[in-house]
């Protein structure tokens, strides 16, 4: 008896090393696991007559009994524990790893660890959706509003890259199926575009992002967070816009104690009075701002940022230049140089923002800059039409540039204004170029529309975010702590 004993515990153990030789074919979704430990899992354990049950390692390293069969029940109640975990976390904060949004990575990543996107029917998506839309109820917190502005971007990103609809994925994932145990001759090249490595993922591409064909709900998961994405960035320039209105319409007219310096003389009264002026200017420098420290302080992308403040400035450009337009007792010369003064802050301001974040902002306020010009333009009575229309304010159409030359006046130096012949052949062009004689007096003729459009397309942040690791990205704390959770590994 106990040499049969002997043999068994023999056998047994010739068994554990069989079973532990097996190798583990790791996944993009499981590279960070720990291996698991075959001799020690209990699903290695003995059965009453000294056998030990028969076990299987699968593509993900997860360790199953070969003839065990689990309930459908538990595991759609295990699946549902894992979707209430990742809402549960999608409720706080998780902030950013090396500036990169986590709660974006940790969606992706569970969302494949799920197969969700594979899934014909599942309710995830809806509920991320909603658990996001719920964040956004308080349109006034601009920091939350970047945050998601960030995060959804970046999710959108990896799904562009991930989601195929087409034969092109089927072939991918064929590829991803291949073992790489035995990887084709013509893949062993080093060189090769699409050559494996022992993880199973290829060298071409984003390391950590696989292509799928994806059903009808991972697809419409898209779609429903790009007009998320659209959605977050319009109600935050909506809400600098709204911001800047006030002082934008206080800015269109210079103050009584507002005071240009003497040409040719300047002193320290004038420049502390000029100051003082500039109250309105200086808060939308503010606005501006801050504005920037929110976007920036939740890695919003720098090319949305250049985007937002784009359409921005020409909201700002709208705005001055329609009440220009529409106040006579803005078109004089003191005015002029008034709200010269406070452009050239703006100047300042976009210069020290750098090109990567100002884009062409400075760009969008031709109009109004243009009309400026135009009111401080020294010899007015000496210009001719070509002058003022090629060399002064080529943007300008010739309503707008009629439309300023007959309110304008000199409350400074009483010089002349545009002289009346140039002002004749303005309202001749203006009548010839127009398909109604009346045109001219016409108010949309000569006021500029703002602009609601989305600047910008999934393709084109795509092809911007080149940027896309999910390498060494920190799991929030609920996560790491759920111990029978496999939630975003």
């Amino acid at each position: 008896m106990e040499k049969k004993a002997s043999n068994l515990d023999e056998e047994n153990k010739m068994l554990r090393q069989a079973v532990a030789s097996i190798p583990t074919i790791k996944s993009p979704l499981t590279e960070n696991r720990e291996t698991p430990n075959i001799q020690e899992s209990p699903d290695n354990e003995k059965t009453p007559n000294g056998a030990v049950k028969p076990i299987i390692v699968d593509r993900e390293g997860t360790i199953h009994e070969k003839s065990a069969e689990q309930p459908s029940s538990n595991g759609h109640e295990a699946e549902k524990q894992q979707q209430d975990l990742l809402i549960k976390c999608l409720s706080e904060d998780l902030g950013f790893s090396i500036g990169r949004p986590i709660a974006a990575y940790l969606i992706y990543r569970c969302l494949v660890h799920w197969k969700s996107f594979e899934e014909e029917r599942t309710p995830v998506f809806d509920r991320i959706i909603q658990k996001i839309t719920a964040a956004l109820e308080g349109r006034d917190n601009n920091d939350t509003l970047a945050y998601w502005l960030s995060n959804s971007c970046t999710l959108l990103v990896l799904l562009q890259r991930t989601l195929k609809i087409n034969g092109v994925a089927a072939l991918a994932r064929q590829r991803r199926r291949a073992s790489p145990l035995k990887v084709p001759q013509e893949n062993q090249d080093a060189s090769h575009p699409d050559r494996t490595v022992s993880d199973g993922r290829f060298i071409s591409g984003l390391a950590e992002v696989y292509q799928v064909e994806a059903k009808y709900p991972a697809i419409a998961f898209k779609q429903q967070l790009t007009a998320l994405l659209e959605k977050v960035y319009g109600i935050i320039r909506h809400n600098l816009k709204k911001e800047l209105s006030p002082l934008l319409s206080l800015c269109i007219q210079a103050p009584r104690t507002f005071v240009v310096s003497p040409r040719g003389s300047c002193s320290q009264g004038t420049d502390l009075a000029q100051q003082a002026s500039m109250a309105h200017w200086q808060s939308i420098i503010k606005i501006l701002t801050n504005s920037l420290n929110i976007l920036k302080s939740n890695y919003v992308p720098a090319f949305l940022i250049c985007k937002l403040f784009t359409q921005v400035f020409s909201f700002i450009n709208v705005q001055l230049f329609n009440s220009l337009l529409l106040r006579r007792e803005c078109c004089s010369f003191s005015n002029g140089e008034y709200v010269k003064a406070g452009l050239d802050e703006l100047e300042h301001w976009c210069f020290w923002l750098t090109e990567e974040y100002a884009g062409s902002a400075w760009d969008e306020l031709k109009h109004i800059r243009q009309a400026v010009t135009l009111l401080i333009l020294e010899e007015k009575h000496s210009r001719s039409l070509t002058e003022i229309t090629d060399d002064f304010c080529p943007v300008l159409s010739m309503q707008q540039l009629y439309r300023i030359s007959t309110m304008y006046c000199d409350d400074k130096y009483g010089t002349l204004g545009i002289p009346q012949e140039v002002i004749s052949s303005m309202r001749t062009k203006m009548i010839e170029g127009s398909s109604s004689p009346s045109a001219h007096d016409d108010i949309n003729s000569f006021l500029l529309d703002d602009d609601f459009s989305i600047p910008f397309s999934v393709d084109d942040i795509a092809k911007l975010m080149v940027h896309v690791d999910m390498a060494d990205m920190d799991l929030p704390p609920l996560i790491q702590e759920s111990n029978g959770s496999k939630l975003g590994h």
